[in-house]
């Protein structure tokens, strides 16, 4: 209903702009070409036409309508405050109302003697920094930060890269009607909704230069968020906690959860668009068209082992002799001693402390678990009094809930998965009741808009009707993340469809610890101007940094030539222009 609402609108104003051009003298039916009516509009408004081409751009041509629409008002003589406040907010409407009404006549805006006043110097900038800047954002480059240590040591928590949305094509907008540079919810808020569902855009990209490799990191719109729980979200799936709780439970908004140590109160539930699903990153371990398998923690792919990232981890059980890695605490009301992790010796290390525990005790050992690399896990191995350093392994069949397809008859685990074969575009796979649970998400969400499955009996009824094969209509990658034992990913929630895929991160300018990870080399901000990156807050290795197969390539020197051949050129300019004057 809002895209008809929205295209009568355009007709409207396509109507008043062909009045428009009769009263400025020019040819009536350049007005009813689009994106060209708005470039010969330029003419009228002494605006560059190339702002025409602007009009292409789903959400940014909303704002563009609005310039327009301020800039005609004051072309025709409307230069009230509240004329110019219809014409921005209103311009459908208005381009009308300039074009029917007998009384307003076209004067230019040569006239116009606040060229120097706040338009010129402050609102046409702003306005424009904000266009340029939706454009970079939404189909060039866009920055984020790493918030989850999904991708440890590879990408860290307190990363922030640039991620390119060119290489495999950037996506058009599906819910234009959004507040300028908010994902899906305003700033300064914890569930209100940034954009509108008014409009709505099918699925379109751009054509890209390459589609995701095995291996490569690539940043992508979470699947299961299709559904959230507000207060909730940040926490866990809402599908995973319906399979914990129960559908009645997750309707009912005063049922409380406990999450680790933190207990929320079930919040309203909201769907989301694909465009506007939470940003995740994760390494891209399996195309569309791979047959999976997960054997001992080790990625099988068309049964060939691939190689581990370099900077994988893993959850370890360390065993030593004595309280080698952790302190006595005494609480202060009971006056009761708790054993508590040494957060020195984590630092020391750069494992994080919310990623380390002791695990049992006994009469002369100690068993630590610790989320590490390899290479700190020899580390630990060779200090005296440590025993063991034995990498965690589920074993095979294990059931786990939480893995998908989160079915008794599939007993995957985080390390032992598969085979699993992902659909690629044109792949035509038989369907039953026995495999359904593997598809179903595919199959109701993501291939082809939604669509209810159900089973009856023997039968798998696709919109009510039995299907004993289906045809996929795009292809469906599996993401990882390097941190294998403490990350969200395909093995919680299933596959990443390529309508989800957004870009690839390139470049990394600036990293720093959290002090929840890290609390003691990662607590101070002025302090650490004067350290190293393994006793401060700042990763100074992790500065300007190109995103590499091979892990991250430094750019700080490139970047500095530039930067000075910018200065550079900038003094000799100047001091040019004031020869010449």
């Amino acid at each position: 209903m809002g895209n008809i609402i929205f295209l009568i609108l355009v007709l409207i104003s396509f109507a008043g702009l062909y009045k428009i051009f009769e009263k400025a003298g020019l040819p009536a039916w350049k007005a009813l070409i689009p994106v060209y009516n708005f470039w010969e509009l330029g003419k009228l408004i002494n605006r560059p036409k190339w702002w025409g081409l602007i009009m292409i751009v789903p959400g940014v041509n909303l704002i563009m309508y609005g310039v327009y629409g301020f800039q005609l008002a004051r072309a025709f003589k409307k230069r009230q405050n509240n004329d110019l406040f219809l014409a921005a907010v209103m311009p459908y409407l208005y381009f009308a109302y300039l074009g029917f009404s007998k009384e307003t006549k076209y004067f230019g805006v040569s006239d116009i003697k606040s060229e120097s006043s706040f338009v010129k110097n402050w609102a046409d900038p702003i306005i424009f920094a904000v266009v340029a800047a939706s454009i970079i954002r939404g189909f060039f480059f866009e920055a984020f930060t790493i918030p989850t240590s999904s991708l440890e040591k590879s990408l860290m928590v307190g990363d922030f890269l640039f991620v390119n949305k060119l290489c495999y094509g950037a996506k058009v907008p599906q819910t234009p009607i959004a507040f300028p540079f908010a994902h899906h919810t305003l700033p300064f808020t914890t569930g209100t909704q940034s954009y509108v569902e008014w409009i709505k855009l099918p699925y379109m990209r751009l054509p890209g230069y390459s589609k995701p490799k095995n291996g490569e990191i690539v940043v992508f719109n979470y699947p299961d968020g299709d559904t959230v729980t507000i207060g909730t979200q940040q926490y866990t799936s809402y599908y995973e906690m319906v399979r914990r709780h129960g559908y009645q439970n997750m309707n009912n908004p005063n049922f409380t959860i406990e999450l680790g140590d933190i207990t929320v109160k079930n919040g309203k539930k909201v769907g989301r668009p694909v465009d506007k699903r939470e940003h995740y990153v994760k390494r891209c371990v399996a195309i569309a068209g791979d047959k999976l398998e997960i054997k001992d923690g080790e990625i099988y792919i068309n049964d060939k082992k691939q190689a581990m990232p370099e900077h994988a981890q893993h959850f370890y059980d360390v065993k030593t002799y004595t309280h080698l890695f952790d302190r006595i605490e005494s609480d202060p009301e009971t006056g009761r001693q708790n054993y508590m992790m040494n957060e020195a010796f984590l630092d020391d290390h750069d494992i994080y402390v919310t990623e380390a525990g002791i695990k049992a005790i006994s009469a002369d050992t100690v068993v630590y678990m610790m989320n590490m690399p390899e290479d700190v896990a020899a580390q630990i191995k060779a200090i005296p009094n440590v025993l063991e350093v034995k990498k965690q392994v589920a074993p095979k069949k294990e059931y786990n809930q939480s893995i998908f397809p989160h079915n008794p008859h599939y007993p995957w685990n985080n390390d032992n998965f598969g085979p699993l074969t992902l659909p690629t575009e044109g792949m035509t796979v038989a369907i039953d009741t026995g495999n359904i649970c593997l598809y179903e998400k595919m199959l109701s969400t993501y291939d082809n808009g939604i669509h209810h499955i159900t089973t009856s009996g023997a039968n798998v009824l696709y919109d009510g009707k039995p299907i004993t094969s289906y045809t996929f209509k795009q292809g469906y990658y599996w993401m990882m993340g390097d941190n294998r034992h403490n990350s969200a990913d395909s093995r919680s929630w299933g596959v990443v469809p390529f309508d989800h895929v957004v870009g690839r991160p390139v470049f990394v300018w600036f990293s720093m610890k959290d002090p929840k990870n890290n609390p003691i080399s990662g607590k101070s901000v002025l302090g650490s101007l004067t350290k190293n990156a393994h006793d401060g807050k700042f990763r100074w290795g992790r500065f300007m940094c190109y995103v590499g197969e091979d892990g991250l390539v430094s750019w700080k020197i490139p970047v500095l030539i530039f930067i000075l051949a910018l200065i550079g050129y900038n003094y000799w300019n100047k001091k040019r222009k004031q020869k010449k004057a």
